[in-house]
């Protein structure tokens, strides 16, 4: 089967990503939800459906953010409510920053007034604590990417990576004093650590599959990870794996974890199911909606294969 005539023939392989939430009210309680993807030029949406309750039918709004992140304001009703999120997406078989070229990080006088924010510390970024440590670990290294990389490779050698380690109430310079996190810990340092040298860092939430990097455990959850602007454009690095991947899908961006949470809850709401899956399948053989199949899996495995290899 030919890939779409709408989808650029460069985004090759296709993946499924979506997730299922219930919420627990006992009272008042509104939500906002953070699900939707963001357009990027990475990845294209073949096909997308949110519902929102179990029958659709939960009053919502929806609404673009300061960072231009698609959230549905929500109100919930007693009882259980029911969201799922699915998508069909197309994307490159190529990795990570395979497209953009390398060039020297510009100075704060040239940066583009949109992009300074995320120079600055914020609630989870907090770069002013850490300024004489990234001074004295990075600070002879030759500025912009060499030294994003640099940063990158130190977290991931030095801080432990723990599945389910997670807090929502610790800070980068929490987690370089403890030494462990998970994917958001390692993306706040991440974004800290570039900060301190005025090179523009933002904290990015998605999907990503496991393409090319088999995972032996079978997690299937959020990803967070960073993107710092360099050479007039936004580079990811992602420390928790420090290898160039493949098919990272992106659902949101900010200063940090308070503009990517996938839900932020108002009143009496407990979240009492939680799912995510993200997984590669071959091009027009699922649907959003369609019942999960795992064997359909064409990802978790170290060989890549693109649709055009699935179809001849």
């Amino acid at each position: 089967m030919p890939p779409s005539p709408r989808i650029p023939a460069a985004l090759d392989l296709t993946v499924r990503v979506g997730c299922s939430l219930v919420y627990e009210v006992t009272g008042t309680a509104s939500l906002l939800l953070n699900l939707k993807l963001r357009p990027d030029r990475n990845h294209a949406v073949i096909a997308e459906a949110l519902a929102l309750g179990l029958n659709n039918d939960l009053p919502a709004e929806e609404f673009l953010d300061s960072h231009g992140n698609n959230v549905c304001r929500v109100a919930l009703a007693r009882g259980q409510n029911l969201f799922r999120h699915d998508a069909i997406v197309a994307v490159s078989s190529q990795p990570d920053n395979h497209d953009l070229v390398p060039g020297p990080a510009l100075a704060v006088r040239d940066l583009p007034a949109a992009v300074l924010r995320y120079t600055l510390p914020s609630r989870y970024c907090d770069s002013d604590k850490l300024s004489n440590f990234a001074w004295e670990k990075f600070g002879q290294i030759e500025h912009g990417l060499p030294r994003v990389q640099a940063i990158s490779q130190w977290l991931h050698d030095n801080i432990e990576y723990r599945y389910m380690s997670g807090r929502p109430d610790l800070s980068a310079w929490d987690v370089l004093q403890r030494g462990h996190g998970v994917c958001r810990d390692f993306a706040h340092l991440a974004v800290a650590l570039n900060r301190t040298f005025n090179l523009p860092a933002r904290y990015v939430t998605g999907h990503l599959a496991d393409i090319g990097f088999p995972d032996p455990d079978n997690h299937m959850d959020f990803h967070a990870y960073a993107e710092v602007f360099v050479a007039g454009k936004w580079f990811t690095t992602d420390a928790r794996f420090h290898v160039p991947r493949i098919g990272r899908i992106k659902v949101s961006c900010g200063m940090d974890a308070v503009d990517g949470a996938f839900s932020t809850i108002y009143g009496g709401a407990t979240l009492a199911y939680f799912q995510v899956w993200a997984y590669q399948v071959a091009r027009g053989t699922v649907g959003v909606g369609d019942p999960l199949d795992f064997s359909q899996r064409l990802d978790n495995r170290w060989t890549v294969t693109t649709d055009s290899q699935v179809f001849g």
